[in-house]
């Protein structure tokens, strides 16, 4: 494999084709990536440039308008703040046909392509259910230690769409004027997960404010005890309520202040999402397998993090395929 620690102090100056070689490391399944990716996020994290980037996490129904306000957003966040950057990682439906992303954000977010400050992917959702890919935390690991600010627009596929939750710091649930009423506002899932709600293409003002009332009486009884939950009227075309929110993103990152909490944060993320890799890749057996390696925090403090877990389970695999494979010929081997 070539050599990706060449690319880092490109990508630390935000040269897209260094980020975007990167990124494909970081979604690459091949096991000899694992070290590859090791090296990498070992070296950013030592470097003292890492920005240790706050999460935001955009989800909600098809149509209510996630590309447009997440593109608006971004390219004001830039404008007003000379000093940060920032990322969105769009993750778009995947053709049943051909496996590929039909990539439907590009068409729909307005990006300066001459500002370094601001950088846009796409992934393909792989039919995951759950609104973000196989590799989106993978990525996320890498536009970690690059970005201020990175975006992740989730799919969009409706109340089953949670995954998120365990990806961002905070979770934002668009919704649109009119789209359901209060009966679908009470339905369980999705509508408890968002950290906050925003009432996209609010500029449709009276079918806004019907939507704001019902949502905030919901509310009260979907999650009872908890504080207010913030909710945001916003429109991409007037601008509206667009200055609060990013007030809140402001808020957010200002209050992000140390470092070893922060990457104790991405820890906890890792672990999860290194359990999620192995069900997924190896079902109950390799769940069964990373018990008896002592669990997934164990594993990973020993074998120096996500990607070296992921390396020792894997030839863990291999060594037991090797036993069975090996008790398997002596048992057929003709007796003397």
């Amino acid at each position: 494999m070539p050599d990706y620690s060449s690319l880092i102090p490109s990508a630390f100056e935000r040269q897209k084709f260094a980020i975007a070689r990167l990124i494909s490391l970081f979604e690459d399944p091949r096991p000899e990536a694992a070290l590859q990716r090791k090296q990498v996020l070992e070296t950013m994290q030592s470097s003292g440039q890492s920005r240790r980037g706050l999460f935001l996490g955009f989800t909600g129904t098809p149509g209510a308008g996630k590309s447009t306000l997440v593109g608006e957003l971004a390219n004001r966040f830039i404008s007003e703040n000379p000093e940060k950057c920032l990322a969105v990682l769009a993750v778009d439906p995947s053709s049943h046909v051909s496996g590929g992303s039909i990539l439907g954000d590009r068409t729909r977010v307005r990006f300066s392509h001459g500002d370094n400050r601001l950088y846009f992917r796409s992934q393909a959702s792989d039919q995951e259910l759950g609104g973000i890919s196989r590799t989106t935390f993978s990525v996320l690991r890498l536009l970690y230690h690059l970005f201020d600010v990175v975006v992740v627009e989730t799919v969009g596929i409706g109340q089953s769409e949670i995954e998120i939750q365990q990806t961002a710091d905070r979770v934002f649930l668009l919704l649109q004027p009119m789209a359901g009423d209060q009966i679908q506002f009470m339905k369980a899932g999705i509508m408890e997960i968002p950290d906050c709600f925003i009432i996209n293409k609010s500029d449709e003002k009276e079918a806004a404010e019907r939507t704001f009332h019902a949502l905030r009486a919901s509310l009260q009884l979907i999650r009872p005890g908890e504080a207010k939950v913030p909710i945001f009227r916003t429109s991409a075309i007037t601008g509206m309520g667009l200055s609060e929110l990013l007030a809140y993103f402001q808020k957010l990152l200002d209050s992000r202040k140390d470092p070893v909490t922060l990457d104790a944060s991405l820890y906890r993320r890792e672990v999860y999402y290194f359990e999620k890799w192995v069900k997924d890749e190896l079902g109950r057996q390799g769940l069964r397998m990373l018990g008896d390696l002592g669990g997934a925090r164990e594993l990973m403090d020993r074998a120096g993090g996500f990607d070296g877990a992921q390396k020792a389970i894997l030839e863990a695999v291999q060594q037991s395929l090797e036993k069975l494979e090996s008790e398997v010929t002596d048992s057929l081997s003709p007796k003397t």
